[in-house]
């Protein structure tokens, strides 16, 4: 099993799950992060002034999946989350050893 987390922009994370759900992926779990990379934040004009943002909100999408989708799921998210612009975010691919439900009894 592969743990996926793709850390993508907030207005993407609509198009993201629609897409994942019609490629029959349907669990997640999705949060509110804030993060830069290396664009090191960006700068913005606010009232006439120029306000530097150091980190800025994305959102992360986690799914514990089974080895053979992680190709389809990381091929979805890059398609469908993309601008093309800097900040459009990562995917990463981490091993996970055992998912237990914790409704189920203990062996």
């Amino acid at each position: 099993m592969k743990k996926v987390e793709a850390i993508v922009r907030p207005e993407k994370v609509e198009d993201v799950k629609a897409a994942l759900d019609e490629g029959g992926f349907f669990a997640m779990t999705v949060t509110n992060v804030h993060g830069r990379g290396m664009q090191r934040g960006i700068s913005l004009q606010f009232r006439g002034r120029k306000v530097n943002v150091d980190l800025i909100p994305k959102v992360k999408i986690e799914m514990v999946v089974e080895d053979e989708d992680v190709a389809a799921i990381v091929s979805i998210v890059k398609r469908v989350a993309v601008t093309g612009e800097a900040g459009d975010g990562r995917i990463f691919i981490i091993p996970v050893e055992e998912a237990i439900k914790v409704r189920e009894e203990p062996e």
